[in-house]
């Protein structure tokens, strides 16, 4: 990790290019003057989002986001953790269990990665990012069995360091890309029944929705069934929004629904309580949480 800090830190900026222009009409010209965003350092502004939900009586998510900023007027390096956690629904202490998870895996990420990272005299590192966030997951599982026996949750977590995205992914909790041209990229693998009946050619996405078992995960933290988490990592591509949310968001608001409330609202803040409304307006069948960040410059 060591080399990737002082590559971080070395790192030239790159050449001015010329670039054509072209008029923009009226509603281009409004879409700019709120999404785009000039600040010196480039940073991450991110915000975030709960609710218990309509149809719920306790709420069994858990989020954590922080965000950080290197800069020496030279090289600027953002960094970041963002994490949603699921209670299950139907186990015992879901939100044990999420707040545990939640608790233990950024304790790990602030240990082994943030205090390194801005160490006045930083030691070479012999784990690698996703190595860390690996050990981080796994010690969240044990606590998550010790502290809440029979309870379970989803994790995805989010490390961003520099221009580096990296993903440790357990449950249908999701993590996206949103892209200004209307494409929003689904980062992460639900690991659901469904969606195993999906990959296999079992059943569409439409029957997906309505299925009985919709909710049931074959991989979570707290289980007994031994799991691995998917890591992966990933450009933040610049501009683009990246998104972490429970599936009380993803599985009620059409995508195109969250594009538009994404882009359209002024801050990222604001977005996230835009969208737990219309979670909400749509029923509100579940818990909500959401964390949108965006890295604009």
């Amino acid at each position: 990790m060591i080399e990737l800090i002082n590559k971080l830190l070395n790192k030239k900026k790159k050449p001015l290019i010329d670039v054509k222009t072209a008029p923009l009409s009226e509603e281009q010209l409004d879409t700019v003057s709120r999404q785009k965003v000039n600040l010196e350092p480039s940073q991450i502004i991110a915000g975030v989002g709960q609710s218990v939900g309509k149809q719920r009586d306790h709420n069994d998510d858990t989020l954590f986001m922080m965000n950080a900023m290197l800069a020496n007027g030279v090289d600027n390096i953002p960094f970041a953790i963002f994490v949603v956690a699921d209670g299950m629904g139907g186990y015992q202490h879901g939100d044990i269990a999420s707040m545990v998870a939640t608790r233990v895996t950024t304790n790990v990420l602030l240990r082994k990665i943030y205090l390194p990272f801005f160490s006045p005299n930083p030691e070479p590192q012999s784990e690698s990012i996703q190595e860390i966030m690996r050990a981080a997951v796994m010690e969240a599982h044990q606590a998550v069995v010790k502290a809440a026996p029979g309870g379970g949750t989803t994790l995805t977590t989010v490390v961003i360091m520099g221009g580096q995205v990296t993903i440790a992914h357990v449950g249908d909790s999701r993590a996206y890309f949103i892209f200004p041209d209307g494409r929003i990229q689904t980062l992460t693998r639900d690991h659901s029944l469904v969606k195993r009946l999906i990959e296999l050619g079992q059943i569409t996405e439409k029957e997906a929705a309505v299925h009985p078992q919709k909710n049931v995960l074959y991989r979570a933290l707290g289980q007994p069934e031994p799991f691995e988490p998917d890591i992966s990592t990933f450009p933040f591509p610049q501009p683009a929004y990246i998104m972490l949310c429970s599936d009380g968001l993803w599985n009620v608001i059409p995508e195109g629904t969250i594009f538009r409330i994404v882009t359209e609202a002024e801050s990222p803040a604001i977005a996230c309580r835009n969208l737990i409304n219309a979670a909400n307006d749509a029923g509100g069948p579940d818990n909500i949480s959401v964390i949108l960040a965006n890295y604009p410059n």
